[in-house]
């Protein structure tokens, strides 16, 4: 019973129906709330202004819902009608189901008619709120509308069915269980608040006190009245019209309003409206049935996933702790290896330190003896053994001069681990799907020797396996970011080999490759682990040149055919790591100022490089050095360049900074720093200079220390 609570309950006040009417769109409302939901028409719309234009043909004439803008979409409430003087817009609250209810557009005058028999304003509308049609109301207002006597019979046998513990309504905090009701008063009260608020004497003698569960159903329910005629309050219903779906009154038929209509006898259609109902219900009761019976195998289902996830765990965890186990028992193998690897160096070490030292205390001893015969001064006996001292002296110089001064071991372990194979084997680590609902895409195999890294430039070749039977209209590649990020797209097409390029330097990338058609996509092939270049190997880029740049050396050599400025860039972008190249002056005429450093794909070319706000560069004649970016000079040093000179340019992008050199000498301080995004190597220079690229260079030796110590 409580699953049809819903059914009986006002959609626009949320309890339960008082007094309910039927809507010609079948649905229900109590007659307060159709009242108060009632809004005023403009007086053209009315159904007297219908009549008379010849338009209206019924009692209930429906709205015209774009035109009329009675209900709105953007928050599901109701609204009366804007734009009309008659009709201004009324403020609303909500009710407890969410429906927008407004007071009634025109304050109802004073009467001593009760609510459901109270006028209503003139052109009243009525917006259903569940199905939203609306309908002018004609001249009988909401008496129009028939009572629902089935659905207040309904509700007083559900209320008297959960005859629930009613609470006291004058108790302050807790509030007791009522033992009585008193109908004149409409409260419920328990035993302590009857007796203090509610005592028999005085007027209150006369009121009547039920039990809660009595007081609760004639609380609502008035005397239970036959249905009657809408049209002849005073006519009791005795036909049924079939074509209209209505009981009807003798008196309707004899004023010919269902004269051409098809009228049966009440009770006749009563039984067989009851038996299509029956029927109806029989259907729907097997599909509630049905309903049942899936909820319970859902419910199984919950606990069988359940007591499988657990298991599945469980297994998981064992198989992976299988796996760390044998890592640690291949661990110890290793570790073990490390440790005969340095007692072997200790040993060799230590043997040579015993050998050195006694050698070395030969040596002394000898040494000593031989500034002591120096001292003698007798001529005779030390000519005597002159000779046999001095082959003897060089006989143990040649002697330490064999290799005696060299280590015999390094302190480097000449051992690396080779763990990419396990970490790709980890990375593919993955679940095998058991069963298969039907043909899917076999997984794409990626072609290791096909497969390499050049620069910052990585190939992939893949292909479809041998035997595979389903075909495959595309491939999609991804990669990740190079830092173990997440993987993106980056080829969907039908080739099986793609060249990628504008990656890190110095970075490892993991690649995938899957087949997709129509039916869908395949599995991911295995991960390709792809290092790029530790260092960057580029020449200059005659595409993106001044035309009046000369190349030679294979793009490695520069030179220019103006004596203004113009710049050159290298082929190659950097925007992570550390990198650093090059440049050697073969000619240096008339002590021109060319400037090295780095610069944005689009910097200006026809002018010296640091000019405008693209480039940071060092300008150097033979004398200083400057440095300058967006025209902004700064930072002059002594020292400069001749023909034979060598410019390093160092680009931190770790730390963001630009650091020049002049042969192997840092120029002064840290040129720029807070440098972020692309750059690209670049150089400006006239007709009076040419120079030399030189790439593949690791990064000098003491600034590596120095960054290690800061």
């Amino acid at each position: 019973m409580e699953e049809m609570e819903e059914e009986l309950k006002c959609p626009v006040c949320g309890s339960f129906y008082r007094e309910p009417i039927i809507l010609p769109c079948s649905h229900n409302l109590c007659q307060a709330c159709a009242r108060n939901i009632l809004v005023q028409t403009p007086e053209s719309e009315s159904p007297q202004s219908r009549r008379a234009s010849g338009s209206g043909v019924s009692d209930y004439d429906y709205l015209d819902l774009d035109k009329m803008s009675l209900y709105s979409e953007a928050d599901s409430g109701y609204g009366s009608y804007g734009g009309f003087a008659s009709a201004p817009t009324t403020p609303c609250q909500k009710s407890p189901n969410g429906v927008r209810v407004f007071p009634p557009a025109m304050p109802p005058p004073a009467t001593h008619l009760s609510p459901a028999l109270a006028p209503v304003p003139r052109n009243s509308c009525i917006t259903c709120p569940q199905c939203h049609r609306s309908l002018i109301l004609d001249d009988r207002g909401l008496r129009g509308f028939p009572k629902n006597r089935v659905l207040e019979g309904v509700i007083d046998r559900y209320q008297q069915s959960k005859a629930a513990a009613l609470k006291c309504q004058l108790c302050e905090k807790a509030p007791k269980e009522a033992t009585v009701m008193c109908e004149q008063c409409d409260v419920f009260y328990c035993d302590p608040c009857r007796l203090r608020c509610h005592p028999p004497r005085g007027p209150l003698a006369k009121h009547r006190l039920v039990p809660p569960a009595q007081g609760r159903v004639s609380r609502r329910l008035s005397p239970r009245k036959v249905s009657t005629c809408t049209d002849h309050e005073l006519e009791n219903h005795s036909m049924y019209c079939v074509q209209c779906k209505m009981p009807v009154c003798y008196q309707c038929l004899e004023e010919g309003k269902h004269s051409s209509h098809e009228v049966k006898a009440l009770g006749a259609m009563w039984k067989l409206h009851k038996s299509q109902l029956s029927q109806a219900l029989n259907g729907l009761s097997d599909r509630a049935k049905e309903a049942k019976e899936f909820l319970v195998q859902l419910r199984n289902m919950v606990q069988q996933i359940q007591e499988n996830s657990v298991e599945f765990e469980a297994c998981l965890v064992a198989q992976c702790d299988a796996l760390i186990d044998a890592l640690n028992r291949r661990k110890a193998q290793l570790l073990a290896r490390v440790n005969k690897e340095h007692e072997h160096k200790l040993k060799v070490v230590r043997d040579q330190i015993s050998h050195c030292t006694v050698k070395l205390r030969q040596t002394t001893g000898l040494m000593e003896y031989c500034l002591e015969v120096i001292k003698e001064n007798d001529p005779s006996g030390f000519l005597q053994i002159s000779d046999a001292l001095i082959r003897r002296v060089h006989l143990t110089e040649d002697q330490w001069g064999k290799g005696t001064l060299t280590p015999r071991m390094t302190t480097d372990f000449d051992l690396s681990l080779d763990n990419s194979p396990l970490l790709q084997s980890i990375h593919q680590l993955d679940f095998v799907q058991v069963k298969a609902s039907s043909p899917v895409l076999a997984t794409p195999i990626l072609q290791l020797e096909e497969c390499c890294t050049h620069n910052n430039s990585a190939t992939l070749s893949w292909k479809q396996p041998p035997l595979s039977t389903v075909p495959a209209e595309g491939y999609i590649l991804e990669l990740d970011d190079g830092n173990g990020g997440q993987f993106r797209e980056v080829y969907v097409g039908k080739e099986t080999m793609c060249t990628v390029d504008g990656l890190h330097f110095n970075s490892t990338y993991n690649a995938r490759v899957k087949a997709f058609n129509k039916t869908g996509v395949s599995p991911y092939s295995k991960t390709l682990v792809l290092q790029t270049s530790e260092v960057a190997w580029f020449a200059f880029d005659p595409g993106s040149a001044h035309s009046d740049i000369i190349f030679s050396n294979d793009n490695l050599t520069v030179t220019c055919s103006s004596y203004d400025d113009r710049v050159v860039l290298g082929k190659t972008g950097f925007s992570k790591g550390v990198h650093y190249w090059e440049l050697t002056v073969d000619r240096y005429d008339n002590h021109p100022d060319p400037a090295f450093g780095v610069a944005r794909i689009d910097v200006m070319k026809d002018m010296m490089l640091g000019k405008d706000d693209k480039a940071w560069a060092m300008y150097v004649d033979n004398n200083r050095s400057w440095f300058m970016h967006n025209n902004s000079h700064t930072n002059r040093t002594e020292g400069g360049i001749t023909r034979g000179a060598t410019i390093g340019v160092l680009l931190d992008l770790n730390r963001k900074n630009l650091t020049f050199f002049i042969n192997d000498e840092q120029q002064g301080p840290i040129a720029f720093e807070s440098v972020e995004g692309m750059f690209f190597p670049a150089v400006s220079l006239n007709r009076n200079v040419q120079v030399t690229l030189h790439t593949g260079l690791p990064v000098p030796d003491f600034y590596s220390s120095r960054a290690s110590i800061a």
